[in-house]
């Protein structure tokens, strides 16, 4: 396994690293704070809570054993060069346990506090249960052959599949209510800078390698940061922007509770605050 060749980059790589897995992990704690003041869910998207779980999950699965097991180490190094780099450090690992555990907490104060009429949709509920239906069937394929690399890169895929869908609900249901109103844009704020950190240490790893296999070799962590990025701007500008300062508007026709997509409430909510 290769080792740094810079002292200085491999500082850069640490605190960067570590940066990440801060403003990540702190993220999660504004809208959890938020939800807890407000008593109240009403703004936030349960889809986005339910895929995001799925999303974390299976990225603590990549991230844990390709930094814990020799044995997928080993199968790494074979397949992209004994001269690499593992590309997961102990922040990753750190990260992924925490958000789980945040992202579950989430998902207890939906169960308990005032949601009006919305609901987990069941176009979210099928792609959860396709999801892991699919990685149990890649567990007993990949059993005989002992593939582990090729198993965890598809939990790492899958990670990747809900990064890009799980933002999706949560910008639309802006755009239907006109506004971000019980939606904490610091979340947002904190998970932009941790997306940059986190792809800037991976540039300070190819500089010092001189390459750039930790970048398609764990294409799931390159494309967490940009997916990530792109939608926290999406959101930066719907909030700062599009809906600036303004209450949810509810169209009458959205509000159905036949519909599959999430619904909201409007006349009830708590007094308009963000984190």
């Amino acid at each position: 396994m290769a080792s740094w060749n810079s002292i200085p980059l491999e500082i850069t790589y640490e605190v960067l690293g570590w940066a990440a897995f801060i403003s990540w992990s702190i993220s999660f704690y504004p809208q959890v704070i938020l939800n807890f003041r407000r008593k109240s869910v009403v703004g936030l998207n349960f889809d986005f809570v339910v895929l995001n779980l799925t999303k974390h999950s299976s990225y603590l699965i990549y991230n844990a054993t390709l930094y814990f097991s020799s044995a997928v180490q080993k199968q790494y190094l074979e397949k992209y060069g004994l001269g690499q780099m593992i590309p997961v450090a102990a922040n990753d690992v750190a990260f992924s346990i925490h958000a789980v555990l945040l992202t579950a907490i989430t998902l207890y104060q939906i169960a308990i506090y005032e949601r009006g009429n919305q609901k987990v949709s069941k176009i979210s509920i099928g792609i959860v249960a396709a999801v892991w239906l699919g990685a149990a069937v890649c567990v007993f394929l990949a059993l005989p052959s002992h593939s582990w690399l090729w198993l965890i890169s598809i939990f790492n895929s899958i990670q990747v599949f809900m990064t890009v869908i799980k933002y999706i609900p949560q910008a639309v249901m802006n755009f239907l209510r006109k506004s971000t109103d019980g939606f904490s844009i610091g979340n947002i704020l904190l998970d932009f800078s941790g997306g940059v950190a986190n792809y800037a240490q991976m540039a300070v790893q190819s500089i010092d390698q001189g390459s750039w296999v930790n970048f398609y070799g764990n294409i799931g962590k390159t494309l967490l940061s940009l997916i990530s990025i792109f939608f926290d701007l999406l959101f930066m500008g719907q909030h700062y922007v599009l809906y600036r300062g303004k209450r949810a508007v509810i169209n009458p026709k959205i509000i159905s509770k036949e519909s599959s997509e999430p619904l909201v409430k409007s006349s009830d909510d708590p007094v308009s605050e963000n984190v």
